[in-house]
């Protein structure tokens, strides 16, 4: 007989997530066991294809590639990605659509039921109910992405078909070690014996080689066995069918671009098209399908430039490599006079080595305070971006929000002038969250 005297669960995706937030302490518990138990009470999962994306940087472009590429050839998909900008339904997507409410509801719910006394955290119990989606769902291909590191992450129960490890830089140092090889470590858990393991990064550090080779894995290294070149108006990949000193190098040339912009994603669409060379018995893919997927990839908030005047670019970057990558791509854009950056970030980021990345490419630095126990506030980061030799006269007035701080930008900029947000995917979130409120008004004026 059920107790009456039991909470009622949440009716409502915000009733979950809020649920969520303030249950078991800690918003991050590296470790499977406990996750393992509740993904096997919910029980076996689909008979898809599965690749796991880890790595500190290029994740979520590698599994947006991944999933425009395999629904041109039209297979049926399901990626899990985290975290998200503005909805939480962004996490989970099933042939390209984000998953409803009612659909997230009943799978927190599914997972509530299996769980018994076992505690999740948000992500990982964010994690069971994105699996058991695609239970019920049953794509032909699901495509996850790591959260936090790889060995320990909730992602990792799911075994992969193929694993994709990105560039691998300094974040997170406090869960995942202090040292490039601690790291590359961690990253290199979500490999598997004897199956593909596709390391996108040109200098991977050994702890990934030693680990990969120890368990047996099918390494395939950037620059070894794959690679790109190409100039600006169009790309080749190349990658051997065997290693180098057996196989033969089979070359793809006459790649556009991928529409996500900057030099860096020609390293993720290599590594994107390694994988699915590995996967070919199993998931054959076209040419066609290769050069429309590239052609049609979305991604908010990786170097994505809107439209209008002044320029506004919007990037998560909230690390040095990160940062290094994105001040690159804007010295490659067109001459604008001017540079303001609406800045926010997490206080365990590295804000000194992410600001000294920038300081050559931003006039005006605009400090804005994020929500949430982890936010800097922006007196906080205004005197971090001091420590880190920015001067005095760069730094405008700490702003309560990046809405504010966006606001602000606006209206100093003149229209060759140009708007970057960037820190953290708090800040462009804020940012497009406001740019949307000025749309809807804009709109109801015209009415």
């Amino acid at each position: 007989m059920p107790d009456s005297r039991a909470p009622a669960l949440p009716a409502t995706l915000d009733g979950w997530l809020g649920l969520l937030e303030t249950r078991h302490g800690a918003s991050i518990r590296l470790g499977l066991d406990r996750v393992a138990r509740v993904r096997a009470a919910l029980g076996p999962g689909p008979e898809a294809v599965v690749i796991t994306v880890g790595g500190t940087n290029g994740k979520g472009s590698v599994c947006a590639m991944l999933e425009a590429i395999l629904r041109a050839e039209g297979y049926r998909t399901g990626c899990y990605s985290s975290p998200h900008l503005l909805r939480y339904n962004e996490r989970v997507r099933l042939d390209g659509l984000e998953a409803d409410e009612a659909t997230l509801v009943d799978a927190f719910a599914a997972v509530e039921a299996a769980r018994g006394d076992t505690p999740l955290t948000y992500f990982e119990h964010g994690t069971l109910a994105a699996w058991q989606i695609f239970r019920a769902a049953r794509p032909e291909v699901i495509i996850l992405e790591v959260g936090l590191g790889g060995r320990l992450d909730a992602v990792n129960i799911i075994d992969p078909d193929c694993a994709i490890v990105t560039g691998i830089a300094m974040d997170h140092m406090d869960y995942l070690g202090d040292t490039r090889e601690a790291i590359g470590f961690e990253k290199a858990g979500i490999y598997r014996a004897g199956r593909p393991a596709i390391c996108g990064d040109p200098r991977p550090p050994a702890s990934l080689l030693d680990h990969a080779a120890a368990i047996g894995a099918d390494l395939w290294l950037s620059g070894r066995d794959f690679g790109f070149g190409g100039d600006r108006q169009q790309w080749h990949y190349w990658c051997f069918d065997a290693p180098p000193a057996q196989g033969m190098c089979l070359k793809r040339g006459g790649l556009a671009w991928p529409a996500l912009r900057g030099a860096n994603q020609l390293y993720n669409a290599a590594a994107v098209l390694a994988a699915l060379h590995t996967l070919r018995a199993r998931l054959p893919v076209s040419m066609q399908a290769i050069r429309l997927g590239l052609m049609r990839v979305e991604l908010p908030g990786r170097f994505h430039i809107l439209p209008g005047r002044p320029t506004t670019v919007l990037d998560v970057a909230h690390n040095p490599q990160a940062a290094g990558v994105l001040a690159e791509n804007l010295a490659s854009m067109g001459f604008h006079p001017e540079t303001w950056a609406v800045f926010g970030m997490l206080a365990d980021k590295d804000v000194e080595s992410v600001a000294a990345c920038m300081a050559a490419r931003i006039d005006h630095w605009l400090p804005c305070t994020l929500p949430g126990p982890r936010g800097l506030s922006a007196g906080a980061l205004a005197a971090r971006l001091r420590a880190a030799g920015v001067a005095d006269a760069a730094i405008r007035d700490g702003f309560a929000s990046p809405a504010a701080a966006f606001a602000f930008a606006q209206e100093s900029a003149v229209a060759d002038d140009r708007i970057v947000a960037f820190g953290s995917f708090l800040t462009v979130a804020g940012v497009l969250t406001a740019i949307s409120t000025q749309r809807d008004a804009l709109k109801e004026v015209s009415r």
